[in-house]
């Protein structure tokens, strides 16, 4: 690839715990592991602009919470860490301490559950997503992804707030699609994930995307629905074929839509 040709890197690669990956070892030594991810980073970095982000998406196990820290540690000589994102991907929320707020009328649980039979350890909720970018100087747009004020009292209150539609923050509530949709791959990320960091960064800025670790097609997917190029690797055969069939579905999609507008 080009040097500084690409705008946006989301990517979340193996996190050496094992998984039944079809033809990688997801089993290194620690320091090996950490010497290959800083490989690619470097590699990423020279393909980055001056203005890009990269967004990678780590998690680590219960008995090893340690993975995702020793990543960001390992990269820190070569990159800026701008911000650090929490991917939430399960929450409960006891309606005491939700607010007073008509609309919710109970006790929220939502999001992926998946019971954790250890008595040493609380179930995984989240997983990290680290902001690197060249400088730390990367302006986003971060409304792209805002939410709305609950108190709309906010509204007018600071003269950062002039309409409905504030900064979301550093935690993001996404779910995972359904597990027949999305798990043909033993560690995907939902699409939305793409989505929002590609938003997050400035849509209007970005010309190419790349994702390194592609497996099943997710990001290539979020960026036929956001109308950008990217470009993805991907060593297995089979994660291709089926990146290949998600792509194609996408883009029939995106030619019906099209279609129907133009109708």
């Amino acid at each position: 690839m080009e040097k500084s040709s690409v705008d946006v890197i989301v990517t979340s690669p193996p996190y050496n715990i094992g998984k039944p990956y079809g033809n990688y070892n997801d089993r290194m030594p620690r320091r090996k592991y950490l010497r290959w991810i800083e490989k690619v980073a470097l590699a990423c970095k020279r393909v980055m602009k001056d203005d890009a982000s990269f967004f990678l998406n780590v998690g680590g196990t219960l008995g090893d919470p340690w993975i995702p820290m020793d990543i960001a540690q390992g990269l820190r000589k070569h990159f800026v860490l701008q911000n650090v994102i929490i991917w939430v991907k399960s929450i409960a929320i006891p309606k005491e301490d939700v607010g007073k707020y008509p609309h919710i009328r109970g006790d929220i649980a939502v999001g992926h559950y998946k019971p954790v039979s250890s008595r040493r350890y609380h179930h995984n909720c989240f997983e990290y997503i680290f902001h690197f970018t060249k400088h730390g100087k990367v302006e986003l747009d971060k409304l792209a992804v805002g939410v709305p004020y609950q108190d709309k009292s906010n509204i007018g209150r600071w003269k950062s707030a002039k309409a409905d539609l504030r900064d979301r923050g550093n935690v993001w509530f996404i779910p995972y699609e359904t597990i027949k949709e999305s798990r043909p791959h033993p560690s995907v990320f939902p699409v939305k994930l793409p989505e929002m960091c590609i938003k997050d960064h400035g849509l209007h800025k970005v010309d190419l995307v790349l994702d390194p670790f592609m497996g099943i097609g997710t990001t290539a997917v979020a960026c036929i629905r956001l109308g950008v190029d990217w470009i993805g690797f991907e060593i297995d055969p089979e994660y291709v074929k089926i990146a290949e069939r998600r792509i194609a579905v996408e883009k029939t999609k995106l030619r019906t839509r099209k279609s129907q507008i133009l109708a």
